[in-house]
């Protein structure tokens, strides 16, 4: 492109949707108005929350295209584990000892968004388009070890152990599970990006992988990535701006306070979760596993060292053990994923299976 015909940064967003700009920065500033009173205000403020959230997504695919698989993925996971642990983070710092078990409710919230519910819906989404869609295995084989090693150790382990009573690690033990935790999604990150990217990645002939389309600018896919960070942290403060009002709902109903985690977290993850769905509906379903096993991995990874870091330097209790039904529960998950996304290929079958333990985890959740 000659400079007579390139596009003016200021006047085209370097290349961007307008709306996919000016989306986040009104949602950004509705963040101001803080928590939002009466229906009317909650809806308008919802509103803005699914627009930041698609504007995400919009930013996502440009980076990845610009970045190229699977760097793209990780990209997104990364910055949306990295807002929402400092979500959990402020919210310890806030509420201190009354937030014991946030980050406890957040994680095994998220294994099931993640791994029931996102896998669950892209593979009956892509198994009805494409009917058979196929990945490299490796990958999520190993993806899949690290995530069942990492739940035991920070969820169901500190229920076993005899330093600390109850469901908490001892202060030593909280050391040593966040520096594993941390070297655990390190190596994840490595194997992904350097030392075994060709296990993360399959190409499929009529897969709508950007390959046909041209090169994205390096401005504009600097562009879309400060767009997408505004997004993301547009996303996570209106979510928790609209907690109050979700609350309020949650104990209309006569549903548990559990109830709520699962609601936040849904809103943040949301935009991996449409992310995936629409790799899935392109037959780039290895896209799909990737964002969903990756931030599943980088949410404990990253969330149990912060969080552990923040118990121990304000000497809060962190309760980590799951109830036995949540236990039940995760273990069901773990086995049944080695099982279904074991072979290479995925059809509607497995994603209905997720779909039924993330239904049944919700289920359990308001009717204990």
């Amino acid at each position: 492109m000659t400079a007579a015909t390139q596009i003016s940064p200021s006047s085209r967003f370097y290349g961007l949707s307008r709306w996919s700009v000016l989306a986040p920065l009104v949602a950004l500033g509705a963040v101001l108005l803080g928590k939002p009173e009466g229906v009317a205000l909650s809806l308008f403020v919802g509103l803005l929350l699914g627009a930041a959230i698609m504007a995400a997504v919009y930013h996502a695919e440009v980076l990845a295209h610009y970045l190229g698989e699977p760097f793209g993925t990780l990209v997104l996971a990364l910055a949306v584990t990295i807002i929402e642990s400092s979500l959990i983070v402020s919210i310890m710092l806030s509420e201190g000892a009354q937030a014991q078990a946030l980050a406890r409710d957040t994680l095994i919230a998220a294994i099931m968004i993640t791994i029931n519910g996102i896998i669950g819906i892209c593979l009956l989404a892509g198994g009805r388009r494409h009917h058979e869609q196929s990945y490299t295995q490796s990958g999520v084989s190993a993806g899949l070890a690290m995530l069942a090693t990492l739940s035991v150790l920070t969820l169901i382990l500190p229920n076993y152990t005899t330093s600390a009573g109850g469901a908490f690690y001892s202060p030593q033990q909280l050391v040593f599970v966040a520096i594993v935790s941390l070297l655990i999604y390190a190596t994840f990150v490595v194997a992904q990006t350097i030392r075994h990217r060709d296990h993360f990645l399959h190409h499929i002939p009529d897969a709508d992988d950007h390959a046909h389309e041209a090169p994205v600018p390096r401005a504009k896919a600097m562009a879309a990535a400060a767009a997408m960070l505004v997004a993301l942290v547009a996303v996570v403060l209106l979510a928790k701006n609209l907690s109050p009002t979700i609350e309020a709902g949650v104990a209309a109903i006569g549903a548990p306070r559990a109830l709520v985690g699962i609601i936040i977290a849904a809103l943040v993850l949301a935009p991996e979760g449409f992310a995936a769905l629409r790799a899935a509906r392109a037959n780039r379903v290895q896209t799909s596993l990737n964002l969903a096993i990756g931030s599943a991995l980088a949410t404990i990874g990253l969330t149990i060292p912060a969080v552990a870091t923040v118990a121990l330097a304000l000497g809060l209790d962190l309760e980590l053990g799951l109830s036995m039904p949540s236990i039940v529960i995760l273990a069901l998950t773990l086995l049944v994923a080695a099982i279904t996304l074991g072979r290479g290929r995925t059809t509607v079958v497995q994603g209905v299976i997720h779909l039924t333990i993330f239904a049944t985890f919700l289920f359990i959740t308001i009717v204990p």
